[in-house]
């Protein structure tokens, strides 16, 4: 056993980190139906986006609401009139990787919006009442929680008679290392 074997120990420490991470893009269909019956659609916003994150399951739930509006020509082109409806919403978005050591007494997810909902299509419904709004979303969720991690420990590395700890590592091990690659700032 080499001497560097002999120093170094092994220590388990609880320390918070992301336990868990998922993906989910989604499209979905709204029907709006305006006082009045639509002639054309002149334009299709989505404003007021709010949304909060929750466990749920084998994911986390995205809970959320925004409203729509319409912009609409009625009465054969004559007239125009904004229709305006709020969509709430539940959205699970799965875990891809969850660490199965993490503390679920110590959970806490987030959820990022990577893409706003975006109106991307709007037509007027066949019997010509609706209109059918295609949405477009997606949400990148985190699980932080507590787990375990294992470091190597050199008890002696605070000797005041030993300069450097021996990682198996020789002379010249990065005289390879490209410098205009490094980080000026740490």
């Amino acid at each position: 056993m080499a001497l560097a074997d002999k120093r170094l120990q092994r220590r388990e420490i609880i320390t918070k980190a992301v336990c868990g991470k998922g993906r989910k893009f989604s499209t979905v269909t709204h029907t709006v139906t305006p006082p009045h019956h639509p002639s054309s659609i002149l334009g299709a916003w989505i404003i007021n986006h709010q949304y909060e994150a929750a466990r749920a399951g084998n994911g986390v739930e995205v809970i959320g609401s925004y409203d729509i509006n319409i912009w609409y020509s009625y009465d054969k082109n004559s007239q125009t009139d904004v229709a305006k409806e709020t969509i709430t919403y539940a959205e699970i978005v799965p875990l891809s990787y969850v660490d199965p050591r993490h503390r679920s007494s110590t959970e806490e997810v987030s959820a990022e919006a990577t893409q706003e909902p975006n109106c991307v299509e709007a037509t007027v419904s066949s019997n010509g009442t609706s209109v059918i709004i295609r949405v477009e979303r997606e949400y990148a969720v985190e699980m932080v929680a507590e787990t375990k991690v294992v470091v190597v420990v050199d008890p002696s590395a605070f000797d005041d008679d030993v300069k450097d700890a021996d990682f198996g590592l020789e002379d010249g091990d990065f005289e390879d290392l490209d410098s205009d690659l490094l980080e000026d700032e740490l």
